[in-house]
């Protein structure tokens, strides 16, 4: 059996970016499965949801804002601590940084070892990491919704309940019906829930979907530009859940160990998603936390780098 890449190392094509408009003034910069970024335009200034992995990537953001508009930027926003969403954020220049609260204190609690994981994971995303200054800390904190107010335009932020992190923020744009998800919503790209909290997801996603969105920009995956698309969307995201939770509680019922529940899932799994963005990548660290919430570890365990290989490892046998 050949031995597979560990991650993302063997996935070093560079991507195709999409500069897409969904509203006046609301953009999505999407690069086929990598991490994606909003954009939304107010009277006077610039607000923008996730910065790319490092300040240089985050440059190429700013080329294509700065085709549209000079305004500066004002506000960033992360939609959660993982370093792929906010180690960038330097770049924008902004007044104010904002995240959820719980989103804080997660970057107190393991923002370091998340930097030092994903940056072995992710080696394409991370170009020019020696840009990248440090940790990004949030300036401005909220713990359930705050809203801003860009000029006239209102910009609701908000924590609906832990999914794919703890934290989780989302942004809704009223005047538009437009929601920028984070990593909440995926659209054909496997979710990554190495840090997830399983039950509590599609509550989370429920809630999300109540606004009734019009258009929406997934964490991963192309802009959502109709109400079909988002339905779409928002039902393939509830259906990988269950899909990888499902058989890997079972097996952590049955006492089956985490490689047998890896086959498990991969039984359900394989069949749907292996053509999905980054599947290969995630499997692993889902079913490991699947594996621990299914035997009642409520807050996901810290991924160091040597967490990391030692499962891939493991389970690759």
């Amino acid at each position: 059996m050949t031995k597979k890449a560990f991650a993302s190392q063997g996935d070093l094509e560079e991507k195709t970016i999409t500069f897409t408009q969904l509203g006046e003034g609301l953009y999505a910069f999407t690069t086929e499965g990598d991490p994606n970024t909003g954009i939304i335009i107010g009277d006077d200034e610039v607000m923008v949801i996730d910065t790319q992995a490092t300040p240089v990537m985050a440059k190429k953001v700013l080329s294509h804002i700065r085709e549209v508009t000079d305004k500066p930027v004002k506000y960033v926003v992360l939609s959660h601590y993982h370093a792929v969403r906010v180690l960038g954020a330097v770049a924008y220049q902004p007044e104010q940084i904002i995240a959820s609260a719980k989103t804080h204190a997660l970057i107190h609690e393991r923002g370091q070892e998340d930097w030092d994981s994903e940056y072995g994971r992710f080696p394409r995303l991370f170009q020019s990491a020696d840009s990248i200054p440090g940790l990004t800390w949030p300036s401005l904190t909220f713990t359930d919704k705050m809203t801003v107010y860009l000029g006239k335009r209102r910009v609701e932020i908000m924590h609906l309940g832990r999914a794919h992190t703890a934290g989780d923020t989302v942004v809704w744009v009223p005047d538009s019906g437009i929601m920028f998800s984070g990593d909440t919503v995926e659209y054909r790209s496997a979710c990554y829930c190495g840090d997830a909290h399983f039950n509590d997801w599609p509550e989370t996603i429920g809630l999300l979907k109540s606004f009734n969105p019009q258009a929406l920009v997934p964490g991963r995956g192309d802009a959502l530009t109709t109400p079909d698309m988002v339905s779409e969307a928002i039902h393939l995201t509830q259906s990988f859940l269950t899909d990888t939770y499902t058989p890997v509680a079972a097996a952590a019922a049955k006492g089956w160990s985490l490689k047998d529940a890896f086959s498990a899932c991969r039984d359900v799994c394989d069949p749907k998603y292996s053509d999905y963005a980054i599947y290969e990548h995630c499997l692993p660290f889902n079913v490991a936390r699947a594996y621990d919430e299914s035997n009642g570890i409520d807050h996901p365990r810290i991924w160091t780098a040597q967490r990391d290989q030692d499962m891939w490892a493991a389970l690759q046998q």
